[in-house]
């Protein structure tokens, strides 16, 4: 263990970066090197099985598309050390069985055979994984294939890769469950998951393995221990049991040093919102979305919270209308902030009523 900035004992760790990440939240409870771009290896797949995810939620594509295995995609039996799926050259197999060849098997030839599927080629495809990098805030992520196969141009952060897990599980959460799962057999060949971790912990869930001997060994992973998720990614490691360890020791940490804690509850009236020219006096102000926070071990009974409303809010007003915000503390320090919203409409009173209203303030002041 050391010592973080904060004074909190954290993890030390033998690889090149980690990041151990709340999903509610985004909060990054420990890291080390969290924004240094790294080779990925396979933990680039994430990116592939996401699009595609997001393809077939939209209606783009169907789980039972045949997709093509072409000469470009065709994996050649591990020649190279390729992770393979094994679909022959020119057969095609279903859309779904290619997704589980890609998070499962971690398929090399899965993932450019649904690249080109999607994407029209793989550099197409590769074109959209960077849009949506971006899209998603990953600001030190370059991808340059949609495998994670050694390229100098093929960067992301750990910080990133936890970013992007997060989207899986908030936006394919359909799909998500395949993550989880131990083996998948095709063409006669069973292959089991890499994570380790799905056979010793029943509250891992996901998400998939990497390794390249530029990248070390690679594990992105998230648990669900008593309603908390919490995202992993470990970079860089020396062996695959080194990185199963390792992310075994940053989960049990973590849970061991902090709690969520739900500071108020959305629709929940926290203030009265005094409104100018309203056909009412007042609005209820709240939370319009679930709101949580992440806190050390034994302080969420301890959190405080203040509203702090707009000084001047007038009619007419929208449901949902952010009037101000609400801010969380626990023995004097802050732990985050959040909108507060108008709980309901106030529609503007006519031109006699805004009068009496603008009268009687003159002779209130």
């Amino acid at each position: 263990m050391t010592t973080d900035a904060n004074g909190q004992s954290i993890p030390v760790l033998a690889n090149k970066a980690w990041v151990l990440m709340d999903f509610n939240t985004g909060q990054l409870l420990a890291s080390s090197n969290p924004d240094e771009p790294l080779p990925p290896a396979s933990l680039t797949k994430m990116m592939t099985s996401y699009l595609v995810e997001q393809a077939l939620k939209n209606g783009k594509v169907k789980p039972t598309d045949p997709v093509t295995m072409s000469l470009n995609a065709w994996c050649r039996g591990g020649k190279d050390g390729d992770s393979c799926m094994f679909v022959p050259l020119n057969a095609q197999a279903s859309l779904m069985d290619m997704l589980r060849g890609v998070v499962i098997a971690s398929g090399n030839d899965a993932s450019k055979a649904l690249a080109e599927h999607i994407g029209g080629s793989e550099a197409g495809f590769v074109a959209m994984m960077n849009a949506e990098a971006k899209k998603l805030g990953m600001s030190k992520t370059q991808f340059a294939n949609s495998a994670g196969l050694p390229d100098p141009n093929n960067k992301a952060s750990a910080r990133d890769l936890a970013v992007l897990a997060a989207a899986i599980i908030r936006n394919s959460g359909e799909y998500y469950p395949i993550y989880a799962e131990r083996e998948f057999t095709y063409n006669g060949i069973k292959q089991g998951n890499r994570n380790a971790l799905l056979y010793t912990d029943p509250t891992v869930d996901g998400l998939k393995t990497g390794h390249t001997d530029e990248a070390g060994y690679c594990l992105t992973a998230s648990a669900k221990r008593n309603g908390m998720r919490l995202i992993s990614v470990i970079m860089n490691a020396d062996s695959k049991q080194a990185r199963a360890d390792q992310t075994r020791v940053l989960f049990n940490w973590g849970y061991a040093n902090f709690e969520a804690a739900t500071p108020a509850q959305p629709g929940a009236t926290l203030a009265s919102a005094k409104v100018t020219y309203g056909v009412v006096p007042t609005v209820n102000a709240g939370l319009a979305q679930p709101w949580s926070l992440v806190v050390p071990k034994g302080q969420a009974a301890a959190v405080k919270t203040a509203v702090t409303l707009n000084p001047a809010i007038e009619a007419p007003i929208a449901k949902g209308a952010v009037i101000g915000k609400i801010v969380a503390t626990a023995n004097g320090k802050q732990l985050g902030e959040a909108n507060v919203v108008a709980l309901a409409d106030v529609e503007r009173a006519g031109f006699f009523e805004r009068l009496r209203q603008r009268v009687a303030g003159w002779f209130s002041k």
